[in-house]
């Protein structure tokens, strides 16, 4: 990893999506499911820099501050006409306020390029030339680990690539946090804020796994301005998900720690979660292998 540059994971060919900050949140979030983003990077035409990021957990918190505002059609209406710049003012006026813009320069190491994730506590990583202020990419944990991945069969293998995650400390184990087919969608964004994850196993009455709600699957409240039906189940808000979804992916807790990566890496997928061996009983969620993988060995 220190012998690659952020560079080196740049394709010859890729998107960046960029809104202003001048720009009505609902156009923004359109913005995001049409071009199938889960973040932009924020530009401030009046100070000409970037100067953040609009991510699915700002939609979240728009949601839930309008809901919690009552009068919901009014409020929702004018969630359609309020600018971004907006809700940064709002959120800076918070007790947590917003996060300053965490970058990279193309010439840094993918060491540096996760040591910054692990330490700021993000999940993307905009890569900017510090010479010109301009962001050609942004690095993610999946996008991090889908290039390692391409050297894990040209490399000696270590030891620990054959333990368990479990064995390895790696995931989440124990109180996992999970939701009901019948939680109503507003109780299950206010557990991703506050329990600050980025996806929940959905169980039936036997406690069984049946599906998985995330937080991108809240984005298409925006593609059918849906967002002032928060007293929906999650289970009816599912049905409005977009028709690439594969099902739930899991693994089992006896799998190694390479066989695990192969599985996130080949499913294109965030997380998996464990199951038992013949995969029908909910166990335990595993998260986002990625960040913990790398930096708790390098």
């Amino acid at each position: 990893m220190k012998a690659h540059k952020c560079y080196d994971l740049i394709p010859t060919s890729t998107k960046l999506v960029v809104f202003d900050t001048q720009l009505p949140v609902r156009k923004a979030f359109f913005a995001l499911v049409y071009n199938g983003v889960r973040a932009a990077p924020l530009w401030d035409s009046e100070k000409q820099r970037f100067i953040g990021m609009l991510t699915i957990t700002d939609f979240i918190k728009i949601l839930i501050k309008h809901y919690e505002a009552g009068d919901k059609e009014e409020k929702m209406r004018a969630l359609e006409e309020e600018q971004i710049s907006h809700w940064r003012e709002q959120f800076e006026a918070d007790e947590n306020g917003v996060r300053p813009l965490v970058t990279i320069d193309p010439n840094e190491s993918l060491h540096h390029a996760v040591q910054l994730l692990c330490e700021s506590k993000v999940h993307r990583l905009p890569v900017m030339d510090k010479n010109t202020g301009n962001i050609s990419y942004i690095l993610t944990h999946k996008r991090l680990i889908k290039f390692l991945s391409l050297y894990l069969h040209d490399l000696p293998r270590p030891a620990f690539m054959d333990t368990t995650p479990k064995e390895l400390g790696i995931g989440s184990w124990g109180d996992i946090v999970t939701i009901h087919v019948d939680t109503p969608l507003h109780d299950a964004l206010d557990i991703f804020l506050r329990n600050r994850v980025s996806a929940l196993p959905l169980v039936d009455e036997k406690g069984r796994v049946v599906d998985i709600y995330a937080k991108f699957d809240v984005i298409s409240l925006a593609a059918e301005k849906s967002y002032d039906r928060l007293d929906c189940t999650v289970q009816e808000a599912l049905k409005h998900r977009s028709e690439c979804f594969e099902g739930v992916q899991c693994c089992r807790e006896t799998d190694s720690l390479f066989d695990v990566l192969h599985a996130i890496v080949r499913a294109e997928v965030h997380r998996l979660i464990v199951t038992d061996a013949d995969k029908k009983e909910f166990k335990e969620f595993a998260g986002t292998f990625g960040l913990d993988i790398w930096t708790g060995n390098l």
